[in-house]
């Protein structure tokens, strides 16, 4: 006689709040998340960014403000974005250390201290007069060694402010060892590098460009960022090489276009993995919600999960002092 056994009734588990909050296998903490700020020089009031609801370009004083509040949420990190009253073909405000980035750096060092971790973008686009991420050569194109000489230089700058760690954004080959011998020479071997290894020539982009004023004046940027057809084994070469050029943690850019690649990243290398969750992904869920068209609290919460869900320990959103006040 056969033994009988009842039906599984998986549903048992999620009947309840109570009970789907013990059981849930994902779970978001105030720590994972980085608040991308942008300051700008010159004013003296945030100026709201159209594209962005709810995101300023900051004044110095009104970012300091940003910072303490997302410290006492209890936000992991920062990441700040500086945007220059001159710019110039070279970027030089970038690497000067009167600059809007440096200033702002060590604003924000001074207001949080060690509460939480103060990033800085290490790129040229929200320099240079022509938009692009590093110096051009006589026919336009981004001449890969010599910006590498400038985003040393940077990176230098900014540890010299305060920054806890820098962030390369711009995609050129060998930019993570520059970064590190850079930094290394000058007395900064405790400064990490959190490495963009897989950002994407992504349409998701835009708001940003508004908020950072850094939109390519001719031309775009697929030369240097990943095609978003590109094979994934592409991007997993990408990480290989940055984390054996001394990269202490690596990033995938957009998020939710891209979970497959944080999911692989996630599975092939031991060190943090981060996703930026995107400003085309922020004014997208923004406007649905303005349209009364999605539940707008849900929609945020869902996005962020499935993040973190596919492998993410790190996650640069927007939302981050929102989110951490809700958790």
């Amino acid at each position: 006689m056969s033994a009988q056994f009842p039906v599984a009734r998986p549903r048992r588990l999620r009947r309840t709040p109570a009970l789907r909050a013990m059981m849930a296998g994902t779970r978001l903490h105030p720590a994972d998340l980085i608040l991308p700020l942008f300051v700008k020089e010159g004013i003296t009031e945030p100026h709201p960014v159209g594209s962005m609801p709810g995101v300023s370009q900051h004044s110095r004083d009104s970012l300091r403000k940003a910072a303490h509040e997302a410290a006492e949420a209890g936000v992991g990190g920062l990441i700040l974005f500086g945007v220059p009253a001159v710019k110039d073909a070279r970027g030089s405000a970038g690497d000067d250390p009167d600059g809007i980035l440096q200033v702002a750096l060590r604003d924000v060092t001074a207001e949080v201290g060690d509460a939480l971790v103060v990033m800085a973008d290490t790129c040229l686009d929200e320099f240079t007069d022509h938009g692009h991420c590093g110096i051009l050569t006589g026919s336009g194109e981004v001449d890969n060694d010599a910006t590498l000489e400038r985003y040393a230089a940077i990176a230098v700058a900014q540890a010299r402010a305060g920054a806890h760690m820098v962030a390369p954004s711009g995609m050129m080959d060998g930019q993570v060892a520059a970064i590190r011998k850079a930094l290394d020479a000058e007395g900064f071997a405790g400064v990490p590098i959190l490495a963009y290894s897989a950002k994407y020539a992504s349409a998701f982009y835009g708001p940003f460009r508004d908020a950072a004023e850094c939109a390519p004046q001719f031309g775009d940027r697929a030369g240097h960022q990943q095609d978003p057809a590109g094979p994934l084994e592409e991007a997993l070469r990408e990480v290989r090489l940055d984390l054996a050029e001394g990269a202490d943690a690596v990033m995938v850019k957009p998020a939710l276009a891209y979970l497959d690649v944080i999911r692989r990243f996630r599975d092939e290398v031991d060190v943090p993995v981060a996703a930026y969750q995107v400003s085309g992904e922020y004014a997208m869920i923004e406007a649905a919600a303005a349209n009364g068209w999605v539940d707008r609290d849900r929609m945020i919460m869902e996005s962020l999960v499935s993040i973190k869900r596919a492998g993410a320990d790190l996650i640069l959103t927007y939302w981050a002092t929102e989110v951490a006040r809700r958790l």
